[in-house]
């Protein structure tokens, strides 16, 4: 294979921003944002559904129409950013993201709702690869870099979490429109701060023309492989919308290779997903947001159908799992970044996080929660946090500097694949182990309950066995050495030769 390409460091690598930890707040600010509003809605959205008057076969639109727009725009989205400069970018989706939000708030039917559900996840689709890839530029040396993305790895990795948390408190104590209308206070924050002082490069963007061909065989081809993973959890994986779904998504992305191959100015370059250890950290992302929109589908339904826990204690009790993605990425992976190869940061992570999984394994119906579910949860989170921060970082590396927003997209679309995949196949696995407890039980109390935490515990089963399997992933294709002093961790690693 091509020795992988080098980027020339930055201009502000020598003269460092001096408000680039200002900086750092604002882009973390906006991740939360997108990463919260991928579950915030789902506690309100029972609340939302009696307001608005909408049908239950159409409530899942209020989730899935971000969704798809979020995963296939993404791709675009990076381009996008590369083209007009990612400091405009992140500004226009930040905006755009807050105005989005507003008109969710203010619906008034279901349809309006749908449309800025929508529209939320487009600028997020813009917004998150342009704040990633402006981190990237931002912090070049690897001790800084190492706190930046360990702050910025913490954030986007417990915003799902945090969203659960957010909702439920939102929803209990004002309304399910807050949940919509708290992105906007968000936003103003961000735009206002990132004006002052969020800074791009010192070089021109990049004027080529967007890959049209391109963009609508990327788009076509995210949205039916995601709309496919959605219909296999409402329909069955064998139903013939879900297989229709599925071959079209093969066709479109295999057409959208061929395009990009013979494209001079491709949306993807395939050099940024055929590098080894950008594949591997693709790869190992999907899987791991995998096992964990898994366990946040889980735990929501555990605390709430089967302990009776109210929408704020649900949340609530979620925090283990973000304390422990504070923890591992604030305070061992930042650290441990500058001193050792990303690999043996990354596997011992995935290791970790399938302890906890372990553990949850012998959920039952009266499981104790500070004896086996907070354990379960902190362990958990402490390998994430392991596992994600050097990630974040990696997604970058040997990119040129024109291409990290497109390289920060692919980062964003793994895990967006991860979260389709993890709801849709581990639920298929709980229902289906829930339906053969029940097959083989007669009578007994509490029997719905029982054989809902036996579904819940073997598909948790299953994550373990996807967590050991990513940590294989990175451990077998990342082969960088730990940073050297004063070199750039990602952009400015040596060439790694295939």
């Amino acid at each position: 294979m091509a020795e992988a390409r080098t980027a020339a460091p930055p201009a502000d690598a020598v003269d460092p921003d001096p408000r680039r930890w200002q900086a750092l707040v604002y882009i973390a600010v906006a991740q939360l944002m997108v990463s919260v509003d991928s579950t915030i809605v789902n506690i309100a959205l029972p609340s939302a559904q009696r307001a608005l008057d909408i049908s239950d076969s159409n409530r899942q639109w209020v989730v899935t129409a971000y969704m798809l727009a979020f995963g296939g725009l993404l791709l675009l989205g990076g381009r996008i950013s590369d083209t007009i400069g990612r400091k405009r970018a992140f500004l226009i989706g930040v905006i755009g993201f807050g105005l989005a939000s507003a008109l969710g708030g203010v619906a008034v039917n279901a349809g309006m709702l749908l449309a800025a559900r929508a529209l939320q996840g487009a600028f997020g689709a813009l917004l998150a690869p342009a704040g990633l890839s402006l981190l990237a530029v931002t912090f070049t040396q690897p001790g800084e870099r190492a706190k930046a993305f360990g702050v910025f790895s913490a954030i986007a990795g417990s915003g799902s979490a945090v969203g659960l948390i957010l909702g439920g408190v939102l929803t209990e104590y004002l309304n399910w429109r807050w949940s919509l209308f708290v992105n906007v206070g968000f936003a103003v924050v961000v735009a206002a701060g990132a004006l002052s002082v969020v800074r791009d490069t010192d070089r021109e963007p990049n004027r080529e023309k967007l890959d049209i061909a391109g963009a609508l065989l990327s788009v076509a081809g995210v949205v039916a492989l995601v709309y496919g993973f959605t219909l296999a959890d409402t329909e069955g994986w064998t139903a013939t919308p879900t297989l229709a779904l599925f071959v079209a998504c093969v066709v479109l992305l295999t057409l959208f290779v061929v395009v990009e191959k013979r494209s001079e100015t491709p949306l993807l370059p395939l050099r940024i997903v055929t590098e080894r250890n950008r594949a591997g950290v693709f790869a190992s992302q999907a899987l791991a947001v995998i096992t964990m929109f898994g366990l946040l589908l889980f735990l929501t339904y555990y605390f709430q159908e089967v302990r009776g826990y109210s929408p704020l204690m649900s949340g609530v009790a979620f925090l283990p799992m973000v304390a422990g993605m504070l923890i591992g990425a604030g305070q061992f992976a930042s650290r441990m970044m500058p001193k050792m190869a990303p690999r043996w940061i990354m596997s011992p992570g995935f290791l970790v996080a399938a302890l906890g999984m372990l553990l949850l394994t012998q959920l039952d119906v009266d499981s104790s929660y500070p004896l086996l579910v907070l354990p379960g949860q902190l362990l958990f989170g402490i390998g994430l946090g392991l596992a994600f921060t050097p990630a974040m970082s990696l997604a970058t590396h040997g990119v040129d500097d024109n291409e990290t927003g497109v390289a920060s997209a692919m980062i964003n679309a793994s895990q967006q694949l991860g979260g389709s995949i993890g709801t849709a196949l581990l639920n298929t696995i709980a229902a289906s182990s829930t339906a053969a407890w029940l097959a083989s039980h007669a009578g007994g109390a509490d029997l719905q309950n029982k054989a809902a935490v036996h579904g819940y515990a073997v598909a948790v089963w299953w994550t373990v066995g996807i967590l050991l399997l990513a940590g294989l992933v990175i451990l077998f294709t990342s082969n960088l050495p730990k940073p050297e002093q004063g070199e750039d961790s990602a952009e400015g690693a040596p060439a790694v030769h295939m």
